[in-house]
């Protein structure tokens, strides 16, 4: 089976765990999900979603976050972690949309990895669910699930692992894979704990064989032959 007809297969797979596969980051614009991705690094989907409940109430325009002292932005984020760096990030990213796009975030992969925390995986994001632009973004889960899949190398950087994806995806499909992969890491191919006993892609995984193998039992000592004593 060549690595296309493979990662098919994986795909169908997952797409059969996971129909309804989506961007869990709660967002009703492409500048509320440029400011839910730059808070969702190193912290879960989950607190961020918390935190822009009541964040997207106060600030709804890039306007609004530049109104305020820094000081103050900091305390609203405060649950998220890097908040003093994310703040100071967002407020810089404000100026420039302000400044050089007219209030409007930038919908092209040059213009949005420029703006401060704006990352090639938090373009792709935005491109993908905000403009409707094929990409695959690469963050922890895909990175791990591919890679325990062998369709990346162990040592291979997220930009590596972007390329092989993008290979072995058909285009169409990116936008939608990315979110079934992170689906798949997050609830099923976990970090800590996978679910390879019941895991339906165990045959096509080198990780999961490994970890399904019993550990080998420590061979008991023989015992020395007593020497009746002389006597």
């Amino acid at each position: 089976m060549s690595a296309k007809q493979r990662m098919r297969h994986v795909l169908d797979i997952m797409a059969d765990l996971f129909p309804d596969a989506h961007c869990e980051l709660v967002h009703s614009n492409p500048f509320e999900l440029t400011i839910a991705v730059l808070l969702s690094a190193q912290c879960t989907d989950e607190t961020v979603n918390k935190v822009t409940a009541s964040l997207f109430q106060k600030y709804r325009r890039p306007e609004d976050y530049l109104a305020v002292p820094l000081e103050e932005l900091e305390q609203d984020i405060r649950r998220i972690g890097l908040f003093r760096s994310k703040a100071s990030n967002i407020q810089k990213l404000c100026r420039i949309i302000i400044d050089k796009y007219d209030g409007e975030v930038p919908a092209s992969h040059e213009g949005l990895t420029e703006l401060p925390g704006v990352g090639r995986k938090t373009a792709n994001v935005v491109m993908s669910n905000a403009f409707g632009v094929p990409a695959i973004a690469v963050d922890t889960h895909v990175d791990r699930v591919s890679k325990r899949l062998g369709f990346a190398k162990p040592d291979d950087t997220v930009l590596e692992v972007e390329h092989k994806l993008m290979k072995l995806v058909p285009r169409e499909e990116w936008t939608l894979t990315h979110h079934r992969i992170i689906f798949f890491g997050r609830y099923h191919c976990k970090a800590q704990s996978p679910k390879c006993p019941i895991c339906p892609l165990l045959d096509d995984c080198k990780e999961g064989k490994r970890r399904m193998k019993p550990a080998a039992k420590p061979q008991a000592k023989a015992r020395k032959p007593k020497i009746a004593s002389e006597g």
